[in-house]
């Protein structure tokens, strides 16, 4: 955690939460307060306010909302960013600590409160986004805001709290802006001088689309002007969504300035330079979007240069890369060229300038779109023609080869002056006087296709023109650059028009060097083009200046201006006074004029149309409307939207119209009545769409008048305004049916028509107006009397008429409600429209206050039975619909608004209007059902808790208000069960919500709620039990179904509700007893909702003593002792169920899931005999062995199902996993899958015996074919058995002591079955890791109470060997190996471990004379393996084995591991390996020799011991028996020893052997000793035969285990050395050399 203490936020966090939310402080406090220092948060002190002077003084603070929010965010963060570093969470830790640095930095800037209005709504902004990710990221709750501050529940609708989190808001255009910023251009084969071109290609359209950002280079690759080092870099402005959407490429373009050749230093002398073509680079914008993901992010790219193989194919070089056409262009040598980096920015280029000061501070290049960009604004002034040289074509004039051409274009005015900067290569480099082209060598058709912008001054457009002056470059050693030819072209023609958008052919007139322009006169009076020619034919014969017939040459041009037009119409009709004549053919062609030019000169077209309409009104009147209409239609435009101000101003600033208004209102008259005439309605939807403007001038030229005359012809303007509102009506009354132009005039008027609220109300009352919309509104068919698509267009009129000014006025509202609550009735009843008619009464409710009486109760009886009706599905209106509409959001937010608004006296006039009880039924039904859908549907986002609360309350008020009613009217006589169940339903559903659980939340949140609404479990609790006290007798309709919802209410951890719900439990129990003599039902349900409940999570600890609360009444009843009987069961059932569900956590082991699972298992079949649940727990368990991969414990748990199964014919329904099907199928398909699990658990034997079983049912059925089947499988099993591999797992037991382990596991003690190859540490490291709070016991005594009953957990582990049954295991000597161990170690319900002591003194002299065993038996509940590794001890058994008994134990068990392992290698092949063979020899043989039989003699064969033992005797012959055998064995085991060692192993052979002599020598007490030592295979296998029929001793192979020690569960180190200290001194060597084999099998011989 030493990285937290860097955060430079750290003391915010320690910040007292004391003036967040108000305080109650002294006054003294509040004059120390003054005088205190400093404050450690933002350095800054805050505002406070008293709000009240008593006793108390209530301070909160004045500083601004967010800045309170942030501070209180920030403090909560503290403590969840810590957290994340805890849990190891860095990538959001730091992603947080990032944010909280920037919060904290834009808090201080707005305490310093030294920000423009603009730039604090930017940072308010900023902030509140960054509060949102925080709070999202972390899990915490959505705060709901309006204008960046938290806005308060209880001040808004709940439909204007819906909106804020789901409201679509209106969607501005933006605009996007490319930042290029070039960083390096290492090339290594131009060595000259370089112009580079940035630009943004459309490749799908195959056009630029910008301008051309320019950057010289030097030879070097630097920047030409060095003050320009790290400041190369354009933003590419105006670029809009649909550009992005665009095949976009960056192209650049690289001309080259030296040389006519580049590698040819012959072609020119060196001081002329030409400008030639090089190279060009693109990149895919798809690219970069796909790398950028975040608008901020600026990342790097390389641009590879690529060179034209012919310069013919230059002016498409970046088209031909593109397209990918490999032959017309050369890849780079090397991967060197442009490395530019790109930022994607997005806003108003103000804001970027805001944002981004770093960035335009390195002289940025603006670099704008050709053309206007999408959305065109006011005072957006522009006056740029963008000139492009297309191609020429040009004589070889008498030459040998082709000429090098160049042109150069200067700007000249009509005094013959060039214009100064007036041409623009590209942004980034200023602007020059003249232009030279580059160069195409030896090419007379030359394809430049090169833009250059000429910003021409307004003021000088009129009268200039573009001459182009054409030269050879010859590369000769002069280098003269001779004149040829030229060309010109005005920029305006006569009429006032400037040069069209279009490629323009220009004549091409001959000249030479000495040709002189002095006086461009001489060529101006020429034609510069054909059209030109063709409008003066009579040109003089003697012209200055020939044409060259054979030449010509081609440009094109873009003009974007705001001040100049190429429209002669528009022209015409600003000069209309010069030609009167024409006004009607120039009104006529308004139309075609583009919308662009239009609104460039919008203030003067008005000026006109409205001069022309005073000038003569009956001429002009209808094509002046018509035209006035058209102009405003054209700003309903997106793209001229943001001149609709602009026609605004001139409407209130420079309109003069004073008379207009009369003409205006008897064409829109017209215009209407004769819509139900004229077949072709253009012209009229038209003048139905542009009636908001209409009414602008309207009302403005009425005014005027008024002004003008003091208000003359009133009553005339009211009269002509009444006249058209019948109009109105008359239209929108129309059948519409039969006419689609109909259809469309009305909905272009009914969209138009909320817009002219506003103006009417400047001159009428609000009354008047509303009573005008009214009738309109009126007038409109009944839903089913239109179409759908007019349906949506009078909803739409209807909203806009809600979301008006006119609605807010009360006067207006109460006028207006009716109507619009009739309309929105109709279309909920018919289920029509309902996205629409949401939206309306969302709007009606954000208005209409709870203080508004009448208007609530207007919209109950209106709405209350439709929304409900809606919410539930017009279909289906019982309690099991579901709300089925897509913008149930929207609805319950209505609902819930609605039912908010409602008083106690709006309910009672409800539920009294109701004419009968059915009626009052249905309601009830409705409702309970609408609130159960909201609290089982997902209607609001989990973080979305303000809303979940606020919905809570208002159900639990509103059930409050029904309760009442429902008991009232539905009780004793009048019962009525499906209405009682719904609301107990609903109750219960209420309580169990899972954002009612408080908790699960934070101290402070959870306070707050409890502050703000309580605990609403609580008071949804009590409603439920004072109801289900007035049920009376009907209480049986509801005992037991009940139960298991009540029993879900004493699930939630909440006291108060439990011990409310408790004498419930107990009255059902009661009148349980009371109808059936028993509560078996009540005890079967609750057992069966008791296991799925708290399976699925619910309840806690506290539920271990819940019922506990339940004896103390019973206790007073007489049938107190089955009632605690039924308690006593169901609490152990608790505890079983809880365990279970904390070992099936996800992070729990196995182990503790397998265990809790056969816990549970059992208590269903012992103690309750619930046989559907003990089923269920066998096949949850099953499935966790499979998980674990234990099959065999897998198999064995099936078979506990297997065995409730019959061989009949009985039919069984589906149940689990399992179809309908017959007892023996199920048997059968059961018997497959155990034996399959049998199989892959390789415990073949067990599957023997089914199969046996399985084949005698086939045999019984005569299905030979199956039983074919199963009868191969027992071969294989058996084969399997012979061939196959096993390795025989380790026991180990565990105790488990401590009050804090399962219950399951809780002080007791068991065996477990170890996996394949695990050790006792493994085990140890295993059990450790699954049990993390336990503690290890280091010893191996049995714990005392103070361990059992502490609030820990201890265990003590260690390993244990099997006892195996002595008739289960084959005795045979021909038997193998691998068959006797499986029945040594399995079936085995019979474990012991040994603990060596000495009784008495310790004889010093052999210890092996006092060293006793303390043999201890465990007794297992179930033997191993079978439904789990793990299998409880019963009980245990302790014996004392004395040192004799203990000798013959060790050797009999040594002999047997010898004879074993002999047999082995007599029926392996000569080459295998024997080092097992001969590390059993050396042990044995060794440890004799060193003294390890002979202690063994010296202890028992003494004659002072046998003496005193004379019931020893026997045991001592047996001894001396077992020796004997031993010498045998021994010497047969040398014998194949010497047959199958290795040459170089031959040494140690040899050792032993001699080893072996010295043994037999040494025990010269045995008379009979083998003395053949030739140990020829003859003689051994004769021998080995006599021994084999000599053995009908007990084989049984015990390997004795260490005792457990203080040592059990620690290393193996201190094992290893206990052991050896036990053993002989003359065998420790030898204990050392195998002590790992020696920590798990260790035995008390001296060997």
């Amino acid at each position: 955690m030493a990285c937290l203490e860097g955060f430079p936020g750290e003391s915010l966090f320690s910040l007292k939460r004391t003036w967040q939310h108000g305080l109650c402080l002294q006054s003294c406090i509040l004059a120390n307060h003054k005088t205190s220092g400093r404050m450690s948060f933002g350095q800054t002190r805050p505002k406070w306010r008293c709000l009240a002077i008593t006793l108390c003084e209530t301070v909160v603070p004045l500083e601004d909302p967010i800045i309170t929010e942030t501070t209180s965010t920030l403090q909560e963060w503290g403590v969840l960013w810590k957290q994340l570093y805890v849990k190891h969470k860095v990538d959001l830790f730091h992603k947080l600590r990032h944010v909280m640095n920037e919060l904290i930095d834009l808090r201080r800037q707005l305490i310093q409160g030294h920000l423009a209005q603009d730039q604090t709504r930017e940072i308010k902004r900023h902030i509140t986004v960054r509060l949102d990710w925080g709070n999202e990221h972390l899990g915490l709750d959505l705060v709901p805001r309006k204008e960046f501050e938290m806005v308060d529940p209880d001040q808004i609708s709940v439909s204007e709290l819906y909106k804020l989190r789901h409201g679509d808001g209106c969607r501005v255009p933006v605009s996007h802006h490319l930042f290029i910023n070039l960083k390096s251009f290492t090339y290594n084969s131009i060595s000259e001088d370089a112009d580079v071109f940035f630009s943004l290609y459309d490749s799908r359209e195959a056009k630029q689309i910008s301008e051309k950002f320019m950057v010289k280079l030097n030879k070097n690759g630097g920047p030409k002007n060095p003050e320009k080092v790290d400041r190369l870099c354009a933003l590419f402005t105006d670029l809009s969504s649909k550009d992005l959407k665009r095949d976009l490429y960056i192209v650049a373009h690289v001309i080259r300035t030296g040389r006519m050749l580049l590698n040819d230093s012959k072609k020119g002398p060196p001081h002329v330079q030409y400008r030639r073509p090089y190279g060009c680079a693109v990149l895919a914008m798809s690219d970069v979007f796909h790398t950028i993901t975040d608008l901020k992010e600026e990342k790097d790219f390389v641009l590879k240069v690529y060179t034209c193989n012919n310069e013919n194919e230059w002016y498409q070089v970046h088209e031909n890369i593109i397209r990918k056409s490999n032959t017309k262009y050369s890849a780079p040598s090397t991967n060197y060229g442009l490395i530019i980096s790109l930022q994607l920015l997005r806003g108003e280029l103000e804001q970027i300038r805001r944002e981004n000061q770093a960035v335009f501070n390195r002289a940025l290049a603006l670099t704008r779109k050709l053309g206007f960009p999408d959305v065109i604004l006011p005072g957006d002034t522009r006056n740029d023609l963008y000139l492009t040289l297309e191609r020429g074509e040009f004589e070889r004039g008498g030459k040998s080869v082709q000429k090098n051409i160049e042109v150069t274009l200067y700007v000249l005015y009509a005094d013959g002056d060039t214009l100064k900067d007036c041409i623009s290569l590209g942004s980034g480099e200023p602007n020059t006087s003249e232009y030279r082209s580059f160069v195409l060598y030896h090419n007379n058709s030359p394809r430049w296709s090169e833009m250059v912008k000429l910003p021409i001054p307004i003021d000088r457009f009129r009268g200039s023109h573009l001459r182009f002056e054409f030269r050879h470059c010859s590369t000769k050693d002069k280098g003269e650059k001779k004149l040829f030819g030229f060309a010109f072209t005005p920029l305006m023609r006569e009429d006032g028009t400037t040069l069209s958008d279009e490629s323009h052919e220009l004549y091409v007139y001959k000249c030479d060097e000495n040709a002189t322009f002095s006086n461009q006169g001489l060529y101006l009076s020429l034609p510069c083009c054909k059209e030109d020619f063709n409008s003066c034919p009579n040109l003089p014969a003697n012209l200055p200046f020939q044409r060259s017939p054979k030449e010509t040459f081609w440009v094109s041009t873009i003009l974007c201006s705001t001040k100049l037009t190429q429209n002669v119409d528009l022209l015409a009709l600003l000069n209309w006074k010069a030609h009167p004549d024409r006004v009607l053919d120039i009104l006529g062609r308004l139309r075609q004029i583009s919308g662009e030019e239009i609104v460039k000169f919008l203030r003067d077209v008005l000026d006109t149309l409205f001069c022309l309409l005073d000038d003569n009104t009956d001429k002009y009147g209808p094509l002046v409307f018509q035209s006035l209409v058209f102009i405003i239609n054209l700003l309903r435009d997106s793209r001229f939207y943001h001149f609709r101000p602009v026609m605004d101003s001139y409407i209130q600033n420079h309109f003069a119209g004073a008379l207009a208004y009369k003409e205006l209102v008897r064409c829109l008259k017209w215009y209407m009545d004769r819509s139900a005439e004229v077949v072709r309605q253009d012209h009229i939807q038209e003048a139905m769409r542009a009636l908001e403007y209409l009414f602008k001038f309207i009302v403005q030229s009425r005014i005027l008048y008024s002004r003008a005359t003091c208000g003359m012809e009133e009553e005339q303007f009211r009269a002509s305004i009444q006249e058209l509102f019948q109009s109105i009506r008359f239209v929108l009354s129309l059948d519409s049916r039969s006419s689609e132009n109909l259809v469309f005039t009305q909905a272009a008027l009914l969209n138009s028509f909320p817009d002219i609220f506003d103006e009417l109300l400047q001159m009428f009352t609000v009354q008047e107006v509303a009573e005008y919309v009214r009738g309109t509104l009126g007038s409109m068919p009944s839903t089913v009397d239109i179409g759908q698509s007019m349906d949506v267009v009078k909803l739409q009129s209807i909203a806009r008429t809600v979301e008006s000014r006119l609605f807010f006025f009360p006067e207006s509202r109460s006028i207006l409600l009716p109507v619009v609550l009739h309309h929105i009735h109709l279309h909920l009843r018919q289920q029509r429209e309902l996205l629409i008619c949401s939206g309306i009464l969302g709007s009606i409710f954000s208005i209409i206050k709870t203080s508004s009486m009448e208007e609530v109760e207007m919209m109950v009886e209106s709405l209350l039975d439709v929304l409900l009706q809606t919410l539930l599905g017009q279909r289906c209106p019982q309690c099991t619909a579901e709300i089925t509409v897509n913008c149930r959001g929207e609805y319950v937010s209505c609902l819930l608004s609605l039912l908010r608004q409602m008083t106690e006296i709006h309910f009672h006039h409800l539920l009294n209007n109701f004419h009968s009880k059915e009626e009052l039924k249905e309601f009830l039904l409705k409702i309970f059902c609408v609130f159960r859908n909201l609290m089982k549907l997902t209607i609001f986002p989990r973080d979305w808790s303000v809303m979940r609360l606020l919905t809570s309350h208002i159900i639990v008020v509103t059930t409050q208000f029904l309760s009442p009613a429902l008991h009232k009217n539905f009780s004793d006589a009048d019962f009525d069960f499906k209405v009682w169940n719904s609301f107990f339903s609903l109750t219960v559903l209420y309580i169990n919500q899972p954002s009612l659980q408080l908790e699960s939340l934070g101290p402070a949140k959870r306070k707050k709620v409890l502050d703000k609404y309580g605990d609403m479990r609580v008071m949804m609790a009590y409603e439920l039990f004072s109801m289900w006290q007035k049920l009376g007798d009907n209480k049986p309709h509801f005992i037991p179904g009940m139960m298991g919802p009540f029993l879900g209410v004493t699930l939630v951890p909440q006291t108060e509700v439990r011990n409310i719900m408790i004498p419930i439990f107990h009255d059902m129990m009661d009148w349980e007893q009371r109808k059936n003599g028993n509560f078996k039902q009540v005890e079967a349900e609750l057992m069966d909702k008791l296991d799925s409940m708290v399976s699925d999570g619910k309840g806690d600890d506290n539920h271990r003593e819940l019922f506990s609360l339940l004896l103390e009444k019973i206790e007073q009843e007489t049938w107190r002792e089955t009632g605690i009987s039924f308690v006593t069961s169901v609490t152990r059932l608790v505890e079983r169920i809880l365990d279970y569900r904390d070992c099936m956590k996800g992070d729990e082991m196995e182990n503790k899931k397998i265990g809790g699972s056969v816990n549970l298992m059992n208590f269903y079949k012992s103690e309750v005999n619930k046989e559907d649940m003990y089923i269920r727990y066998i096949h949850k368990l099953c499935d966790l062995h499979l998980q674990a991969e234990d099959f065999t414990e897998a198999a064995f748990t099936l078979l506990l199902y297997w065995e409730l199964l019959q061989w009949e014919d009985r039919p069984l329904r589906d149940f689990l996993h399992y179809p309908c099907q017959s007892e023996w199928q199920r048997k059968e398909n059961l018997s497959r899958k155990i034996l399959h699990y049998f199989n892959k658990g390789k415990c073949w034997e067990y599957g023997i015996s089914l199969c046996r079983e399985l084949a005698f049912q086939y045999e019984t059925l005569y299905d030979y074919q199956s039983l074919s089947w199963i009868r191969k499988m027992e071969a294989a099993y058996y084969d399997n058995i012979i061939e196959q591999q096993r390795i025989e797992p380790e026991f180990f037991r565990m105790g488990f002591y401590g009050r804090k382990f399962p219950f399951f596991l809780r002080n007791k003690e068991f065996v477990c079955r170890g996996y394949d190859y695990e050790r006792l540490e493994d085990f140890q490291q295993r059990m450790l890791g699954e049990f993390p709070q336990a503690i290890a016991m280091q010893h191996p005594n049995i714990p005392d109470d103070t361990i059992l009953q502490s609030d820990a957990q201890y265990l003590q582990i260690y390993a244990v060997t099997p006892v195996s049954d002595i008739s289960d295991v084959p005795q045979l000597e021909r038997v193998p190996e691998r068959i006797k161990s499986f029945y040594r170690i399995n079936n085995v319900s019979r474990f012991h471990y040994d603990r060596p002591f000495h009784k008495g003194p310790k004889d010093r002299e052999n210890e092996f004379r006092s060293l006793w065993i303390e043999r201890t038996t465990l007794i297992l509940l179930r033997p191993l393996p079978g439904i789990s590794r793990w299998a409880e001890v019963e009980r245990r058994e302790v014996v004392e084995v004395s040192p004799l008994e203990n000798a013959i134990y060790v050797v009999e068990n040594k002999t047997q591991e010898l004879r074993t392992l002999i047999s082995q290698y007599q029926h392996r092949q000569h080459h295998g390996n024997i080092n097992p063979l001969s590390m059993c020899l050396n042990g044995v043989i060794d440890a004799a020799v060193n003294g390890g039989i002979a202690r063994y003699q010296e202890a028992f064969f003494d004659k002072d011991y046998i003496s005193s033992h004379p019931e020893d005797t026997e045991r001592i012959s047996h001894l001396k028996d077992l020796m004997q055998e031993q010498v045998h064995i021994l010497g047969v085991g040398l014998a194949v020893h010497e047959k199958l060692v290795h040459p170089e192993m031959r040494p140690l052979h040899k050792k032993l052997v001699d080893q072996f002599h010295m043994m037999r020598t040494g025990l010269h007490h045995v008379s009979r000793v083998t003395r053949d030592s030739n140990y020829t295979p003859s003689v051994i296998n004769h021998w080995f035969i006599l021994q084999s029929t000599k053995a009908q001793k007990t084989n049984k192979s015990f390997v004795l285990q260490p005792s457990p020690s203080s040592s059990s569960l620690s290393s193996i180190r201190s094992n290893s050395s206990q052991i050896i200290n036990s053993a002989p001194s003359s065998a420790r060597g030898e204990e050392q050399s195998r002590k790992s084999h020696l920590i798990v099998t260790t035995v008390y011989y001296p060997y």
